[in-house]
């Protein structure tokens, strides 16, 4: 059984480096291993510290096997800021319950809205045919991410992120 449960300050450094590592096996698959931080831990903590941000451990028999981090707005209209699944758990449910457990959680929830990089095969998989998304932008050189404050030179990819929504 897959549970939600909040996680504590103390817990954040756990987070931090496994949603890392689980980022960084999409990274190396496609581009190698260049030593890079995949996803900068400046940028996790921006989401735990954004408005309305929730942190979450996601939990099997007892074990921290993942975590999310969501963003609850007054319109209804909430982000999946950030989502993993520790790499040795993949492939056995375990995400697509957890998303399942988010969505009970905030049952007032009218749209989520979730990006992944479009090298990302997994992540594209994984909300589109598991939890029910659909891919509505497509971010590019050419139509760049209005809320982007930063160039993602750096962020491997660069700046090819798919932007999805799941109308409740």
């Amino acid at each position: 059984m897959i549970k939600i449960i909040p996680t504590r300050d103390d817990e954040r450094e756990n987070f931090i480096i496994n949603i890392q590592a689980a980022f960084k096996k999409a990274v190396v698959e496609e581009y190698g291993d260049d030593d890079k931080e995949v996803i900068p831990r400046e940028d996790v903590e921006k989401s735990f510290n954004a408005e309305g941000a929730q942190i979450f451990n996601i939990v099997s028999d007892g074990e921290v096997v993942g975590g999310a981090v969501v963003v609850i707005r007054p319109n209804n209209r909430n982000e999946l800021a950030l989502f993993y699944v520790n790499v040795d758990c993949h492939s056995k449910g375990i995400g697509a319950a957890a998303w399942r457990a988010i969505e009970k959680l905030f049952p007032e929830t009218k749209i989520w809205e979730t990006a992944t990089p479009y090298f990302e095969k997994r992540n594209l998989h994984f909300y589109i045919n598991k939890c029910g998304f659909h891919a509505v932008e497509f971010y590019n050189p050419h139509h760049k991410d209005p809320n982007s404050q930063e160039p993602e030179e750096d962020f491997p990819g660069g700046d090819y992120f798919f932007r999805f929504e799941k109308v409740m």
